[in-house]
């Protein structure tokens, strides 16, 4: 078969664009981080509607992107991220309209389980936006799988680092941003604008700095025996895929270390969105802080990240498997969010230091893993499913933080300690899966 140059290796130059991609996509919802539950309320919400408004994106990104991935499997990465990303641009221009109309009261709630909130009519648009861009959010999963073409296995590691920088960096600029455009006379709409211009911006670099997907000329078929007899589906490096082939979700599982790797990646995405409901609400209402403040912390969170997943995780991964930096970043992880419990200013900021490193060096970890465990033919399918494992557990967890904090405050962030050391606990089974792989390696090389 011949390939596309390029699909086992490619320079930090060539991957650009797909840099760029992630960073303006983080950038835009950083910009919306600081302020949404401060727009929320405003509008009438409460702990729980934000936590609702927050989980409407995951709840249709999970219908969106296995589709995604399995429409880049068919037509190209570039066609399907281009789809992705103007749908984002729609949202933001409803997103946009909505904070022009009038707070008029559509559902009044009081209940002692689910607090006194009232949806009004600027609220159901914003959902609807979410919604939106939740449904064409594929894009992250595509992305990935872009990545994992156009690099060899060696590099992969190191590249979804810097793709972890990229995204870190607009988490870093995105909260800086809303923070100075959010306190000027116009409230939300510079910080929305803002968010617009840049998706924009996201759509152009897709429509010309992107590579096309070039298609290359099969010349045999394998037989339909192992992983593609059980997904009826290759996903072949010119993305040419047999007619009225499909993948089910049960397939998936049937896959060797994916059903694994799913479960890690939900469970992962459960404690985390936990806390994001969670910890903008303890900001507000315990701790008192203003966007501004909230902007800053989220800022120091993601520079800290991008410092780790750039010059440490490369020094890091040069001595260290990565199950074993998944296990160790895991540990670290769930140490800051009992830290947060003490509302403490310094020990928040240490938090802060312990998540940038835990997370900067676990989670570049399992994207490597997971893509590996798919191999090169199959990361559309398998990255689009991964995205649903951690849609559906967006979904659960910013529900249950935003009910959790309502009910049991700080307690919360207890709750979500014990999900991610769950994590550390299973994780120990890639120490002995890796060790078993590099030992098959090195007999594959050593001469009969």
């Amino acid at each position: 078969m011949e390939q596309n140059s390029g699909t086992s290796s490619a320079s930090g130059r060539a991957l650009f664009p797909l840099y760029a991609i992630t960073f303006i996509g983080t950038l835009g919802f950083g910009i919306i981080l600081t302020f949404l539950v401060f727009l929320v309320t405003d509008y009438g919400g409460n702990a729980l509607v934000y936590g609702i408004l927050a989980s409407t994106y995951p709840a249709f990104q999970l219908i969106g992107a296995p589709v995604l991935g399995r429409w880049s499997d068919l037509y190209g990465r570039k066609k399907i991220l281009l789809l992705s990303q103007i749908g984002t641009m729609l949202a933001w221009i409803i997103f946009f309209a909505a904070l022009f109309f009038p707070v008029i009261p559509l559902i009044e709630v009081r209940s002692d389980l689910l607090g006194t909130f009232t949806i009004t009519l600027p609220l159901l648009i914003l959902f609807l936006a979410r919604a939106l861009d939740g449904a064409t959010g594929g894009n992250v999963s595509v992305a990935n799988a872009y990545l994992a073409d156009l690099t060899s296995e060696e590099e992969r590691n190191k590249n979804y680092g810097r793709m972890s920088v990229a995204s870190n960096l607009g988490y870093v600029f995105g909260p800086a941003i809303a923070g100075v455009l959010g306190t000027t006379a116009y409230g939300e709409i510079l910080p929305v604008s803002a968010a617009l211009v840049i998706s924009i911006i996201g759509t152009l670099i897709v429509l010309f700095l992107l590579p096309d997907s070039r298609p290359c000329a099969i010349e045999e078929y394998p037989e339909s025996t192992g992983i593609r007899k059980i997904l009826g589906q290759e996903q072949k490096e010119c993305y040419q895929v047999e007619a009225g082939s499909k993948i089910t979700f049960r397939e998936v599982f049937k896959l060797e270390y994916i059903p694994f790797m799913l479960v890690v990646y939900f469970l992962i995405f459960l404690g985390f969105n936990i806390y994001y409901t969670a910890f903008p609400i303890f900001a507000v209402v315990a701790l008192e802080w203003s966007p501004a403040e909230l902007g800053i912390y989220f800022s120091v969170i993601s520079a800290l990240m991008a410092f780790v997943q750039g010059p440490v995780l490369a020094k890091l991964a040069r001595r260290y498997r990565e199950s074993i930096m998944v296990v160790g970043g895991g540990f670290i992880l769930g140490l800051q969010f009992i830290l947060i419990v003490s509302g403490d200013y310094l020990l928040l900021y240490l938090a802060a230091v312990f998540f940038a490193f835990g997370n900067g060096i676990m989670w570049p970890s399992i994207l490597s893993i997971l893509s590996k465990f798919a191999g090169k033919k199959y990361q559309g399918s398998v990255q689009g499913f991964a995205m649903s494992a951690s849609s559906l557990a967006s979904i659960i967890g910013l529900l249950a933080g935003g009910f959790l904090y309502t009910q049991f405050g700080v307690i919360a962030f207890l709750i979500a300690a014990a999900i991610i050391y769950l994590v550390v606990f299973l994780s120990f089974r890639l120490l002995r899966i890796e060790k078993e792989k590099l030992i098959e390696t090195e007999a594959a090389k050593t001469p009969v």
